[in-house]
């Protein structure tokens, strides 16, 4: 066995690496960015080394600093985790020259499997099934326009280098396709420094089942079943299981044999991933599914594959590392029960899922028998706006999908995170919903149900601002024995004095608030029963007014039946004048780049024009006009970095 290893990760994974690392008595070595100084891996691994700012392109993907701190500490073997640069070929090449063990595939295979376009073409000649399209070398606008004609529409278009979603547009007629392909062609030169993109028929129902593949030094080459990931928003993977809903025993033995030969094809060792799209119109058949690529690391959603089988796929992944054969044979693989994964995000599904930074004013994520949590951050901890804004893993398993099912969505109920926005109701709603709980889902099943699982602009809470009004209330009489702040003692004077509040009949008077960020005035009522609040317009019946509270300095954060409402004092001294009348602003809707402005100042637009493009997490975000008028002013640059609600441009509006 080896005897350190060093992480060149952060967050979730590098957690949960350190974790069977040091179960297996290695020592563990993490390094960090200036932004992950604190983080809980850091504190976490035996030790822990600064590599750079925060980031990536500074930090995390510099392979001379990481190799630089494996010589120094002595490690004895790089994880590279997923991600940043765990499919790097020149990275596991760099560790071998250095004399350092790279816990992942040779370099030669990562090669093979790292562009899509090759790895499609050694899938073929392995005798497995691919997607109709164009995975040639010409990248003309032009030429990708006819090709896309020739397939057909809808077609998908994919970074030949990517991965995650990125660099992915999906495009259902003519019109569309050159907005779309400069898009996906920015985003993939952005995440991949490669801009290269192939364009493949869109299948109809598509079913995203991937099969787990695991490989030794010795020839041995087994799958561990497979996952479902259909679930999924803009092509990333929200909710994963394991085994698929309607898997037959054929299709599973159809899919792993075509996995399997695609990982002897190219020489494939350690943990890796073989993606297939099926057309589930039919159910899920051996003669619909087709290869869509290798994913030569260890995935996200490794855990159900761990719950199914009762394997640590990291500690498979160090011995293998080791040069240990692994020690079971396909027919010793078990399939045990059903495992579900959901992915808790800092987002907010109310705003389109914008990624949603700051401090972890609460964070409790539930326990219980077939339950499991990774994660990367605790209370007090941030999510930035530099990586990815995963703040946890919610793995269940039971003994059938449906108690599986069951254990997920009551421990998302359970889950209190206050602070950044998260996509915790959604999730919940989303393992409750009756279309997928009934196995009648492909990848469109989020898209098609939007309303219903609560990811559209909602109506105020106004049971949340009662609440968060009560508490803002009682947080002043607590912190003053009885004299509430200036502006609250202002409004309430007359019924306050130094021992508390001294009632004559029931007194209302207003209460200005600023909710969600918006001015919000409700009117603050005393009389026997103690104070109470009325919300105009909003009917909140008292049993209503059930929610956890955080305070999150002077504000409070109101949680309650998977949303969070901020409610905060209304300060005169606050007021920004210079944009008193926003109607015609356009503000930057995250923290991030801005890579594309699509308007110049006097220009004429229509409301729901596409103005500007703002990059956060490797992402494109289209800006449109809110309004139709006229571009009055552009504050903003392309290739600026932008704050959160920072204004791009200006429209003065139509009369």
């Amino acid at each position: 066995m080896l005897s350190s290893v060093l992480i060149a990760n952060r967050g979730e994974i590098a957690c949960r690496i350190i974790r069977t690392a040091r179960r297996l008595g290695l020592r563990t070595i993490a390094v960090h960015s200036d932004a992950d100084a604190d983080a809980l891996f850091v504190r976490m691994a035996d030790e822990a080394h600064r590599i750079g700012p925060a980031p990536a392109a500074e930090s995390y993907l510099r392979i001379d600093a990481i190799l630089e701190v494996a010589r120094r500490t002595g490690a004895a073997a790089i994880h590279p985790g997923y991600g940043f640069l765990s499919e790097r070929a020149e990275f596991a090449e760099a560790c071998a020259q250095a004399g350092i063990v790279f816990v992942g595939p040779p370099a030669s295979a990562i090669r093979a499997m790292g562009l899509k376009d090759a790895a499609k073409a050694l899938a073929e000649k392995a005798g497995v099934p691919v997607v109709p399209g164009y995975h040639g070398a010409r990248q003309e606008p032009d030429f990708l326009r006819q090709k896309a004609y020739e397939i057909g529409y809808p077609v998908l278009i994919k970074a030949v280098a990517g991965g995650g979603g990125k660099g992915m547009r999906r495009v259902d007629k003519a019109a569309e396709f050159d907005a779309a392909l400069a898009s996906a062609q920015r985003e993939a030169q952005a995440a991949f420094g490669d801009p290269r993109v192939l364009i493949e028929k869109y299948v109809l129902a598509p079913r995203h089942v991937e099969i787990q593949v695991f490989a030794d030094a010795h020839g041995n080459v087994v799958h561990l079943n497979e996952r479902d990931c259909s679930l999924q928003r803009r092509h990333q993977k929200v909710i994963e299981e394991a085994p698929a809903p309607g898997m037959t025993p054929d299709m599973r033995a159809a899919m792993g044999t075509a996995a399997v030969e695609a990982a002897r094809a190219v020489g494939y060792v350690g943990a890796g991933t073989v993606e297939f799209i099926a057309d589930g119109r039919e159910g899920l058949r051996p003669d619909r599914f087709y290869f869509m690529e290798m994913n030569t690391r260890l995935q996200v959603e490794h855990p159900v594959t761990e719950a199914i089988t009762g394997l640590d796929l990291v500690e498979l992944q160090l011995r293998v590392a080791s040069g240990e054969p692994l020690p079971f044979a396909q027919d010793e693989v078990p399939l045990l029960g059903h495992a579900v994964e959901a992915r808790l995000y800092a987002e907010d599904p109310e705003r389109g899922f914008l990624p949603s930074t700051g401090r972890l004013y609460a964070l409790s994520l539930p326990e219980g028998e077939g339950l499991r949590i990774d994660t990367g951050v605790e209370a007090g901890d941030a999510v930035t706006p530099f990586y990815d804004p995963m703040i946890a893993k919610i793995i269940a398993h039971g003994e059938t999908r449906e108690a599986a099912l069951d254990t997920l969505a009551d421990a998302l109920a359970r889950t209190i995170v206050a602070g950044p926005r998260t996509n915790a109701g959604f999730l919940e709603r989303l393992a409750r919903a009756p279309g997928f709980r009934e196995g009648a889902f492909d990848t469109g099943f989020i898209d098609a149900n939007l309303e219903s699982l609560g990811a559209v602009a909602q109506d105020l809470d106004a049971a949340a601002v009662a609440a968060g009004a009560l508490a803002l209330v009682s947080r002043d009489l607590d912190a003053s024995r009885g004299m509430l702040s200036a502006t609250v003692a202002d409004l309430a004077g007359p019924w306050w004095d130094e021992d508390g509040f001294q009632l004559v009949g029931t007194r209302r008077t207003a209460m200005p608030l600023v909710v969600d960020g918006n001015r919000l005035d409700v009117l603050l009522a005393f009389d026997a029963e103690g104070p109470s609040v009325e919300v105009p317009g909003h009917a909140v019946e008292p049993g209503e007014i059930d929610a956890s509270l955080v305070e999150a300095d002077a504000d409070v954060l109101v949680l309650r039946r998977g949303r969070q409402t901020r409610v905060a004092l209304y300060d005169p001294g606050a007021i920004d004048v210079e944009h008193l009348d926003a109607g015609g602003t356009v503000a930057a809707p995250m923290h991030g780049k801005v890579v594309a402005l699509f308007v110049e100042e006097g220009a004429r637009v229509e409301k729901g024009q596409r103005l500007a493009v703002v990059e956060a997490m490797k992402m494109e975000h289209p800006l449109l006009a809110p309004v139709s008028g006229t571009i009055s002013e552009i504050v903003a640059v392309a290739g600026a970095q932008v704050a959160e609600g920072a204004r791009i441009l200006s429209i003065a509006p139509d009369e």
